[in-house]
């Protein structure tokens, strides 16, 4: 369904009075390989300012493209402009983080739910209408809300009105870009829940970009683990919360909460140290070595590639194996 390949997007840096004169870039994205079969949910997670927001935009060429191919459904996006570009655009759809900031204030659910069906010529007449009010169905909001506008509606329900509206154009794939992260956490279990159901229904293949791996594990099938620009690790979500081979995915891992107060306590924590690197100047090498606990001489020198250590499970790391075999090892003594 989704290929992208070495995708980059950097932007400039400028300095100057009246001449502007570009002296670096900040480089967001940095080389990211992903695929995406149909009708599955790839999970991209990654902490804040890993570039993980930008791979969606520049997906959708939100944010102009540095480099590297978008292919969908053996359309090119990377290469479309103009009206080649719109009409492709109504099949990948997305959901943003902020369900406020993303709708008009000024135009009511009907307009804000009808105009992607009246763009696109799927409805024409009274059958526009129609199509809003089975919208309003689909993700659990009364035909009454048709009237009203953005301010008089929950965080919960602005973001249903957000769901809707990505699935007024019929997409075959809906970016969700930390659809959850601005709700409480029940909320946060309904939209969940409302995505999975509204993708067994009608059929849809999700790009699912959150910070938080245990809602990422409770949707996904696949994971990809993001870290300052480039992928890190990717396998499916089982293999990953089982057996993780990176180690900022262990750091990210052992910062998610076990419900159980005994395990809680005497489970084995990866702290990481330091901050995120700049994307403007990223390290030598290993670009988490600054903060690896596991680093070596090799690290600092050469960046590792993203290879297939297992049977479908990928990493970045020279040690890869080796945190493998201390893992299972770990395991087998406390289990």
């Amino acid at each position: 369904m989704l290929t992208v390949r070495d995708l980059k997007v950097h932007f400039p840096i400028t300095k100057g009075v009246i001449f502007d004169r570009v002296v670096g870039a900040v480089r967001a994205v940095d080389g990211v390989d992903l695929s995406i079969p149909d009708g599955a949910t790839l999970g991209l997670v990654g902490e804040s300012g890993c570039g993980k927001s930008t791979v969606g935009k520049a997906i959708l060429r939100l944010v102009p493209l540095t480099s590297g191919v978008v292919r969908f459904d053996d359309i090119e996006l990377s290469a479309l402009e103009g009206e080649a570009l719109r009409t492709a655009r109504r099949n990948v759809q997305m959901i943003f983080q902020d369900p406020y900031a993303s709708l008009d204030p000024r135009q009511n659910v009907e307009s804000i739910l009808a105009e992607p069906v009246r763009t696109h010529g799927l409805r024409t007449g009274d059958k526009i209408g129609t199509r809003v009010r089975e919208l309003l169905d689909s993700v659990g909001l009364p035909r009454s809300a048709a009237g009203r506008y953005p301010h008089e509606f929950s965080g919960g329900q602005r973001q249903r009105i957000g769901i809707a509206r990505a699935l007024a154009a019929e997409p075959k794939l809906i970016i969700a870009d930390e659809p959850v992260s601005a709700l409480d956490v029940s909320i946060q279990a309904q939209v969940v829940n409302l995505l999975a159901d509204l993708q067994e229904q009608l059929g849809l293949t999700y790009l699912f970009i959150s910070h938080d791996l245990a809602i990422v594990r409770h949707i996904a099938d696949d994971v990809a683990v993001m870290y300052l620009g480039g992928i890190v690790e990717t396998t499916s979500a089982e293999q990953l919360y089982t057996t993780p081979l990176h180690p900022y995915t262990l750091a990210l891992l052992s910062a998610v909460p076990v419900p159980d107060p005994l395990i809680e306590d005497t489970r084995r924590r990866t702290v990481l140290q330091g901050d995120l690197p700049s994307p403007a100047n990223p390290p030598s090498g290993c670009r988490f070595h600054t903060r690896c606990i596991y680093v070596r001489d090799r690290c600092t020198a050469e960046r590792p590639p993203l290879r297939e250590v297992e049977p479908g499970h990928f990493a970045a790391c020279h040690f890869a194996e080796e945190i493998a075999v201390s893992i299972r090892n770990t395991d087998s003594t406390t289990g």
